[in-house]
């Protein structure tokens, strides 16, 4: 088949048999149905069943009224059954008569009803009036065929062989006998000389062989029209144009025949369209097209080329065709088969098409979009069909959404989401109605443009976040911009533009929120077209004449030899194509290039013409390859013939010719460049060279004149190559081509215009010379010293400006003048220091924009007094008012300030007077200046008005205020107690909101945590602070609060980034482990360990983490021996302190948890603690105790490789300072052996070797004498007396607690705890210590000698382990 589309089918819905359909005419939307099982069927146009009405016998006609909205139906039965389209309500009529009805006709142009009878009898019935006339033996037989025409004149056939035509009242006008029975009785006009106008033929079916024409003018010479005999019989036959029938035979043909006087009869067109039999033609007039139905294919042609098929409807899986029936749009086609089913094809539809590239969106059935991608592979586009939820009128397609429209109601589809449930279907955001019938729409990827009646709807696709609420909708006009009805509009990434009948193009930047240009145009606007970055469009007027518009240099240039009816514009989408565009209309392309600059000026130049295949709508071009939508919703492709150049490779030199004007024309100089190599011709070269000046593509003509070898040019090129100013290089190019006066032109126009004069006088060409000169001296002296003052003041060489201004003053000449020359010295003077000067001058001259000027001058020079005194006699009080405020003259800011109008004025004015302590009038400046939350605020803390502050906030919806009021009624708390309150009300938006503009989003989420319930807390309020924190890549809370949002993957991920950033390390895989241990997921954790040990980035992360890792999944075993290997890996290496703070912060970490400390662990911190406080109790010169430390270290040496022989040598020296002699001797002994004596330090080998030379002292019998005794202090477990720095008991045979501060046992009745970590030192101890140090030598934190307290529970700190 062609086009036509299968919209739906319905299997035998009466049974196996005849089908009969009658389309609701106007709208369309029913389709009612009826056959051999006594029911009519009413259908949508979609095919779902509205309504059955069963019959008392089968239906032998049904008929819709005029307007659609009535379906008479009649049975073999008296009774007619009407049924309402608007109620779905079916009423039943008693038309008078008792006999079976077999005929139903509707009037044209009244709600009137004619039913025929199987007797001859006729009953007219109005609808509007229930009035009935019945009417016995209008004819002696069976009714069979009637039809009205459009004076309301009723026409009849019956058996009777006989045609009556009567009024609407039933009278009997007039009666025709025919040879044969009558079938399809129709009204139509025959074609005349001259033109009669009306329904005045009656036309008629006789004996299935004649046509017979009865012309009611003419009653005495009827027509009758006999066919070929091969034709077979007359089945039927439909009146088209200007006298014309279309007539089917059931041989299969089908003939088109003039009723016109001279040809009638004359066959104009015939064709066998069915091979076996032809049993229906349907005719479309609205949309130009007629079907023939017959065998099992329908034929559809175009009324205008009957000889063209446009397209064959094949039912391969039916065995015959019988009937064919339009709507009346023609839209819908319904194909009844011969075995009771029904097909309805989508035969029509609106060419409704949208683009955004590379999206192209083509209505391709009723209620179905089809989306394709273009690509600048070339590959065939493939469809993405987008089913809708209505037909639309309207469709438009953005970056990310496609939007359809009906009436006043649209529809907007999200293209990157699916619909749930449903994969291949996008989601459908919402549906919006508008005060008005959308005529179009516009979308770029956050907003939607709508137009209706005269006026544009502006608003966000999608519901706004809260920062953005005051730029959701906006409708247009408003009272910003240029009164008028919107005739068009377009929508880019930062624009909205739309065109007026008033003649105004506007731009309204909808970041900024505001009108930012527009441009006016002497007459109303038609449509724009814009290109695809906005700042150009071609737009049209009502004269129909175009025009290119550049808002960048406010520029509007004439489009030449438009065609005469323009269907539209579309502009290239390649960069490098960006200045070419097409237009065109239904037969072709015009190819246009806009010339932005050159040495003729700015243009827009036609460059070619392209034919365009009928019924198709260019929608994209990409370097000159067009993509079009055909009529039946189908994309093709099409090259320009502007564009279509043989490739490179092309030998033939005509065919290369050929190419490099094309490339010329469309200015692709680097392509150009390639050809001319191929070429390899002079005159190609100085072609291309002289294309570069004209266009002052100054690189490319020296990359030319150098290939040519032509020296002269290139160095006068390159002397030009660093000029900005394109006007001044134009006129240097027109100058080089010999232009003079076009040269002379561009340098006047330029930024050195005496460019002109030296030109001319170089030229020696003094007559224009001496013309320019008497423009510029000497007469023209003072004008042009005050241009050239201009000139040099804008370019900031203000002190030749002041110098030129003077010589320019001269009283003779016109006050205009005199003026811009005083104004000028005003401001240099005061731009060179001299303000008393200017200020005089400017104050002279009581120009209101120039002391404006001057006082910006003076503000920016810091003279603020005098910018003051300026700004105020311009009348520019806000500028006035801030220069007083900087100068703190409140007494004459007080004075202007009824007249001031700026808001910061006001609260700068507020914010003094609030400093000076005077509050009202502060609230009154802030309510003044709108800042109602500075009011809130001051009416709260100083005013002492909270139900003004409350009413205030009421008043303004002003979250700020209601945060104010929040801290106001928590007076005694701090801020977060607000957000508190906010989240304790359920009001959790309101506080996210809160917490977020004050970035408390952290403090909020903590909040939620530990405010509400359990059974409160749900997973989606985190949902928020997780998105937001993931926006702003602070990746650690975003992860945290995926987790408490129980979106584990989501929650590891970002937490792993954060630990990757190296922010927040500890705390993100603390939170990652707690993820693991929340979610239970093997594959969370693997993926953890897998980080944890570096196999992800090779940098294995703190051993810590992984005893956390087995903490959190309850994994004790595991998580004890971890902290011994990381603690003795660390210590082996010599990291004392860490291995000190891995072992310390296992140790806190078990005891928190409720764990058994391992004993090892225990007393490997305790050693390494006792190494840690050796150089504090050095550093304190307590040598004693740090000797005693030293000695236990050197007992366990093993346990410290890496530092063996320094901790020996510190025993050694701290026991000889201590008068641990014996000890001293021992621990040097020790040294002296071979493996560490080569390891001293040099600067105390000799010492040590002098200790061991000279042994300590012995007794008088020469026995060994011993240290000191070491003080003896009771064990806290049996209170056995032992020496203070042992940690074992031998009585009771336990470990000791040791003193952190010490090192010594602790003593049960001197005993305290750190307020940090809760280890227990001597109380005495740690208080002497504090009064040197602040930080707790276990935990490093921060102690204040206040918070040590004497523990007198002393049982928790006995039973370490």
């Amino acid at each position: 088949m062609g086009n036509e589309k299968l919209l739906f089918r319905l299997e035998q819905p009466h049974g196996p048999g005849d089908i009969y359909i009658a389309w609701q005419k106007g709208s369309g939307n029913y389709l009612a149905t009826t056959g051999i099982d006594a029911m009519v069927n009413i259908f949508d146009r979609y095919g779902q069943i509205q309504e059955r009405i069963r019959l008392q016998s089968l239906c032998s006609g049904f008929a819709w009224d005029m307007d659609g909205d009535v379906l008479g139906i009649i049975s073999q039965s008296p009774q007619l059954i009407l049924w309402d389209a608007n109620t779905n309500k079916k009423q039943i009529v008693d038309v008078g008569l008792r006999d079976p009805m077999t005929c139903i006709l509707w009037s044209k142009n009244a709600p009137v009803l004619a039913v025929g009878t199987s007797k001859g009898n006729v009953s007219i019935y109005n609808h509007t009036t229930s009035k009935r006339i019945p009417i016995i033996a209008k004819h002696t037989k069976k009714i069979t065929c009637g039809a009205w025409n459009a004076e309301n004149l009723l026409a009849l056939g019956s058996e009777d062989k006989t045609i009556s035509i009567s009024n609407i009242e039933g009278d009997t006008l007039r009666v025709i006998s025919l040879r044969s029975e009558p079938t399809e009785v129709q009204f139509s006009e025959m074609k005349l000389d001259e033109r009669v106008g009306g329904e005045n033929t009656v036309s008629v079916i006789v004996g299935k062989r004649t046509l017979y024409l009865f012309n009611l003018l003419d009653p005495e010479n009827p027509i009758e029209l006999a066919f070929q005999q091969h034709y077979g019989s007359l089945t039927v036959y439909k009146w088209f144009g200007d006298g014309y029938i279309l007539l089917g035979f059931n041989a299969g043909y089908f003939i088109a025949i003039s009723t016109h006087i001279k040809e009638v009869g004359q066959e104009l067109f015939q064709i066998r369209n069915h091979k076996i039999n032809l049993t229906d033609i349907a005719l479309c007039q609205p949309i130009g097209k007629v079907a023939s139905a017959g065998d099992n294919v329908v034929k559809i042609h175009d009324i205008s080329n009957l000889q063209e098929t446009l397209s064959v409807i094949t039912l391969s899986q039916e065995i015959g065709v019988d009937r064919v029936g339009w709507s009346s749009d023609g839209q819908l086609l319904g194909v009844c088969t011969r075995n009771g089913s029904l097909n309805v094809y989508v035969s029509h539809m609106p060419t409704l098409t949208a683009v955004c590239g590379p999206r192209i969106a083509v209505l391709s059935s009723l209620t179905e979009v089809s989306l394709y991608n273009f690509t600048t592979d070339k590959s065939k586009l493939t469809p993405i069909p987008i089913c809708l939820e209505t037909e639309p009128q309207v469709i438009s397609v953005g970056p990310y959404n496609l939007a359809v429209a009906m009436n006043n109601r649209g529809w907007f589809y999200d293209l990157t989401r699916p619909q749930p449930g449903v994969d291949d279907a996008p989601l459908m955001l919402k549906d919006r109605q508008y005060l008005g019938n959308v005529t179009s729409i516009k979308l770029n990827a956050e907003y939607a443009s709508i137009l209706f009646d005269g006026k544009i709807h502006l608003h966000m696709i999608e519901q706004p976040v809260a920062e953005h609420e005051e730029r959701e909708s906006i409708i247009f006009p408003d009272d910003n911009s240029p009164a008028g009805v919107i005739q068009c509009h377009a929508l880019t990434t930062e624009f909205l533009i739309y065109g007026t009948d008033l003649g105004h193009i506007v731009y309204f930047c909808v970041e900024e929120w505001a009108v930012s240009s527009y441009y006016k145009h002497p007459v109303g606007i038609e449509n724009i077209y814009v290109d695809p970055a906005g700042t150009r469009l071609i737009f049209f007027d009502v004269k129909s004449q175009g025009f290119l518009y550049n808002a960048v240099l406010n520029e509007t240039l004439p489009v030449p030899e438009l065609p005469n009816k323009v269907s539209g514009v579309t502009w290239d989408s390649n960069l490098t194509d960006r200045n070419v565009f097409i237009v065109y209309d239904e037969n072709e392309i015009d190819t246009y290039l806009y010339v932005k600059f050159s040495v003729h000026g700015s243009c827009v130049k036609k460059i070619g013409k392209t034919t365009l295949a009928s019924k198709q709508t260019p929608l994209l071009m990409y370097g000159g390859e067009i993509m079009s939508a055909t009529s039946g919703g189908q994309l093709t492709q099409l090259t320009l013939s502007t564009h279509d150049a043989a490739p490179l490779t092309e030998k033939d030199k005509s065919v290369l010719e050929n190419n490099f004007a094309k490339q010329l024309d469309l200015q692709r100089f680097n392509i150009a460049w390639s050809t001319c190599l191929l070429l390899n011709s002079k005159e190609y070269w100085l072609k291309l060279a002289q294309q570069a000046i004209i266009n002052l593509d100054i690189d490319l003509a020296i990359r030319v004149y150098k290939q040519l070898d032509d020296v002269s040019m290139v160095w006068s090129l390159r002397e030009l190559a660093d000029i900005e100013d394109q006007r001044l290089l134009a006129g240097h190019i027109a100058m080089y081509l010999n232009d003079y006066d076009q040269a002379q032109i561009w340098f006047l126009k330029s930024s050195e215009p005496w460019a002109a004069l030296e030109m001319r006088r170089d030229l020696l060409q003094w007559d224009q010379a001496l013309q320019l000169a008497k423009k510029m001296a000497p007469d023209q002296i003072p004008q042009i010293s005050r241009e050239y003052a201009q000139q040099l003041e804008f370019t900031g060489n203000y002190t030749e400006a002041y110098l030129h201004f003077e010589k320019g003053l001269q009283e003779t000449i016109n006050q205009d003048h005199v003026v811009i020359c005083k104004a000028g010295i005003a401001r240099t003077a005061i731009r060179c220091g001299n303000y008393k000067h200017g200020v005089h001058v400017a104050l002279e001259l009581r120009n209101k924009q120039l002391l404006k000027e001057c006082g910006e001058i003076l503000e920016s020079k810091k003279q603020l007094q005098d910018a003051a005194t300026l700004y105020e006699r311009s009348e520019n009080y806000d500028k006035a008012a801030g220069c007083y405020i900087k100068l703190k003259n409140w007494v004459k800011v007080g004075e202007i300030l009824p007249q001031v109008t700026s808001n910061r004025v006001h609260i700068q004015y507020a914010k003094a007077k609030e400093n000076e302590g005077k509050y009202q009038e502060a609230a009154q400046a802030y309510y003044v200046a709108k800042d109602f939350d500075s009011v809130i605020r001051l009416q709260l803390e100083y005013l002492n008005n909270p139900e003004i502050a409350v009413e205030l906030v009421q008043e303004t919806k002003s979250t700020e205020g209601a945060k104010l009021v929040a801290r106001f009624f928590q007076r005694l708390n701090d801020y977060p107690t607000a957000i508190r309150f906010l989240v304790l009300s359920k009001c959790h938006d309101e506080a996210f909101e809160l917490a977020r503009k004050h970035s408390k989003l952290q403090l909020y989420g903590e909040i939620l945590l530990n405010s509400l319930d359990p059974d409160e807390i749900k997973p989606e309020y985190f949902n928020s602070l997780a998105l937001y924190f993931e926006n702003e890549r602070n990746y650690l809370y975003a992860g945290k609060y995926w987790y408490h949002a129980k979106e584990y993957n989501k929650a590891m991920k970002h937490l792993l980034k954060a630990s990757k950033l190296n922010s927040d390390e500890n705390e993100s895989i603390s939170t990652a482990i707690d993820v693991v241990a929340s979610s239970g997921d093997e594959a969370l954790s693997n993926q953890l360990i897998e980080y944890l040990l570096g196999e992800v980035d090779g940098l294995p992360k703190d051993p810590k983490y992984l005893f956390r890792l087995y903490m959190a999944r309850k994994q004790f075993k595991e998580a004890s021996k971890s902290a011994v290997i990381i603690a003795d890996e660390e210590q082996i290496n010599g990291n004392y302190r860490n291995s000190h703070d891995v072992l310390f912060g296992m140790y806190q970490e078990l005891k928190q948890n409720g764990i058994r400390i391992p004993r090892d662990m225990y007393a490997n911190l305790m050693l390494l603690h006792s190494y840690i406080l050796v150089r504090l109790h050095v550093k304190r010169s307590d040598h004693m105790k740090g000797a005693r430390m030293l000695i236990r270290v050197a007992n366990n040496i093993s346990k410290f490789p890496s530092h063996i022989v320094p901790i020996l040598t510190s025993a050694v020296i701290e026991c000889h300072r201590a008068g641990l002699r014996q000890a001293a001797h021992k621990y040097a002994t020790l040294l002296m052996k071979p493996e560490y004596r080569k390891q001293i330090d040099a600067k105390y080998s000799k010492k040590i070797e002098a200790v061991v030379r000279k042994p300590p002292k012995t007794g008088k019998d020469g026995e060994k004498l011993d240290d000191p005794s070491e003080p003896l202090t009771p064990c806290p477990y049996c209170g056995n007396e032992l020496p203070e720095s042992d940690i074992y008991c031998s009585v009771c045979k336990n470990n000791l607690p040791f003193c952190i501060v010490t090192g010594r046992h602790i003593i049960i009745s001197d005993l305290t705890a750190c307020p940090e970590c809760d280890f227990p030192a001597l109380y005495s101890e740690f208080v002497q210590y504090l009064e040197a140090e602040s930080n707790c030598p276990m935990c490093s934190e921060k102690i204040a000698g206040r918070k040590l307290q004497k523990v007198d529970d002393f049982k928790a700190y006995l039973n370490f382990d």
